[in-house]
């Protein structure tokens, strides 16, 4: 009998982008993540010809990655004329910490494109990054394990 394959294990999210390095700067602000060390910005931005960038999460794990492409058509939602196929969900333990997180994000490039802050039992906020991907930010009345 053959052996049983091990798990499958999640590298990253991978989001496309006509500029791999604002999107990953605005990325890098927002999370509190780093560049992996061979994606540092350079010292002369001229010189920054990076296609593809790879953030680490605050425990060195692969988090987000950063995908150059030509073109890309921003999403609609929530009008359907183009669905956002994926979107990134981000938590926060209160309502406190969800107003600080919306000024933070706009201030470095979000757009809110739907507030549901004012829901009692999850309020949340969705935004689009710098080149139209949709992420949320809610408050996760999970209890912690």
């Amino acid at each position: 009998m053959p052996d049983e394959p091990g798990p499958l294990t999640l590298a990253q999210v991978v989001l496309d982008c006509t500029d791999a390095r604002a999107l990953a700067e605005f990325y890098r602000q927002l999370l509190g993540f780093e560049y992996r060390a061979t994606d540092e910005p350079p010292a002369d931005p001229a010189q920054d010809d990076k296609d593809w960038l790879v953030l680490l999460d605050p425990s060195g794990r692969r988090g987000l990655a950063f995908q150059q492409v030509e073109e890309l058509t921003e999403t609609t939602w929530p009008d359907g004329a183009v669905p956002q196929q994926m979107h990134l969900d981000l938590t926060v333990g209160s309502v406190r910490e969800l107003e600080a997180q919306h000024e933070r994000a706009l201030a470095i490039g979000a757009r809110l494109r739907f507030d549901r802050s004012d829901n009692e039992e999850e309020p949340l906020r969705v935004y689009a990054d710098p080149a139209g991907h949709l992420f949320c930010i809610f408050v996760d009345g999970t209890p912690a394990d």
